[in-house]
């Protein structure tokens, strides 16, 4: 049996190019390949993978389309939670196809970018994208992990949400302004808007803790360096090694020692009970007389972090 030499039974392929390549029913329903959408086989030893699965959604589409929506934000590893299924974009009406798996959107021609040879959207419009659907912390997650991470300017996503309509141009706009440089994790993103978003001024990012020859010991998360104050979150999941929390335990008792104060967050402080953290930051931050801090925290917190036990 004689397949044609285009065919590359290793990146995803219509089952009926397969066929044409003269591939027979029998061993395409067979052990040596699987379905990874309808109608798109792959070698059955290709592992899967957001790229793949992208190739396989853009398969049967004309060379203009490109990944969009949910495909472009695994294709980028944005970190924000994402349903199941793929999104194509193409530039004109007249080249949708209905694909089962997959939603076909229409927008004119717009900025792409390759990514290990798919076409994708790029970041500063995947992030007005993702506002259709995001509340407001997660897109801000979003963002500052796009800055972080692929050095996009937040002016960059700030100009991309002065284009968009509707609620969710609306969102993109607010959201854009919270963006901010050397957010190192999306926890940290989610602490600094909970304090935000109680009234809290906002806290300077990744501080740096210098020795008099001016050697980096440590960055904080957060901190308002006129009142000595730092806040972190400390997820434990992160330290490999028992060394590396004692060390890390140790530096926080010797920045205490030099005047300065350390709240330590864990995750169920912002998922379990925000409210105490808030409560706690503020009533620290007020003992040591920061300027611009309400008498009492804002409830505007509370619909982005509804908690288990803080409920009104």
């Amino acid at each position: 049996m004689r397949i044609r030499s285009e065919l590359n039974t290793r990146r995803p392929f219509p089952r009926w190019r397969a066929i044409a390549a003269g591939l027979g029913r029998a061993t395409l329903d067979g052990p040596g390949f699987r379905r990874v959408l309808y109608g798109v086989l792959v070698a059955a030893d290709v592992p899967d993978s957001p790229q793949l699965r992208a190739e396989a959604a853009l398969t049967c589409f004309f060379a203009s389309a490109f990944a969009s929506h949910k495909t472009a934000a695994r294709l980028w590893r944005v970190p924000v939670s994402l349903p199941p299924g793929e999104d194509v974009t193409v530039p004109e009406v007249g080249h949708r196809l209905r694909r089962a798996g997959v939603t076909c959107h229409v927008r004119a021609a717009t900025e792409v970018v390759v990514i290990g040879g798919v076409r994708v959207l790029t970041l500063p419009d995947l992030f007005v994208e993702r506002a259709s659907v995001l509340p407001l912390v997660e897109l801000v997650v979003a963002g500052d992990w796009m800055v972080r991470r692929h050095r996009v300017r937040p002016s960059a996503l700030i100009a991309a949400a002065s284009h968009a309509g509707g609620r969710a141009g609306a969102l993109a706009r607010s959201a854009a302004t919270y963006v901010r440089e050397l957010v190192d994790s999306p926890m940290e993103t989610r602490l600094r808007m909970l304090l935000v978003l109680a009234g809290i001024p906002e806290p300077e990012i990744n501080l740096e803790i210098r020795t008099v020859d001016g050697e980096v010991l440590r960055r904080y998360d957060l901190s308002w360096p006129g009142v000595r104050v730092i806040v972190e979150y400390d997820g434990r999941h992160h330290v490999e090694r028992v060394e590396q929390w004692e060390a890390d335990l140790a530096r926080r008792e010797a920045i205490d020692d030099s005047e300065w104060r350390i709240l330590v967050i864990v995750s169920s402080g912002i998922y379990k009970s925000p409210g105490s953290t808030v409560q706690r930051v503020h009533d620290l931050l007020r003992r040591r007389g920061l300027v611009g801090l309400p008498a009492q925290p804002r409830e505007d917190w509370r619909p982005h972090f509804p908690g288990w036990s803080d409920a009104a």
